[in-house]
């Protein structure tokens, strides 16, 4: 089994600079520009495969994204039982969480303990 590598690209569909193309072209575009950085080394160095998450701040996802929310879904699916639509907005929702939490740490930084000294477990007490 291969393993994967993701990136994820948030955009403004609102911005002036992606004005020129459709939406459906700037995320086609934003993949592309992706798969041009990383597929190379992903597929040849790491032996994995590499998809692009790219998604706008208006909350829509490009076409690579929906296919892998799609696929996550039906596996989530089958292994839990739950429907198909509980599924996708689960795995969303959890994905829309993970970014929340890594911008906090990138905007706030790492606030736990030196090394050696006991850290809590829960690093997002605000």
């Amino acid at each position: 089994m291969d393993r994967a590598f993701f990136d994820v690209r948030v955009f403004n569909s609102l911005a002036k600079s992606n004005g020129r193309l459709s939406i459906a072209e700037t995320y086609k575009s934003k993949e592309e520009k992706k798969k041009t950085d990383y597929q190379h080394r992903v597929t040849e160095i790491e032996g994995g495969i590499f998809t692009p998450l790219v998604m706008s701040t208006t909350g829509g996802v490009g076409k690579e994204f929906e296919t892998m929310l799609c696929q996550l879904a039906a596996k989530k699916e089958r292994s839990t039982g739950y429907r198909y639509q509980d599924c996708k907005r689960y795995i969303r929702l959890r994905l829309s969480f993970s970014m929340v939490r890594s911008i906090t740490l990138s905007l706030r930084g790492y606030r736990g303990g030196r090394k050696g000294e006991e850290t809590s477990d829960d690093l997002y007490n605000l």
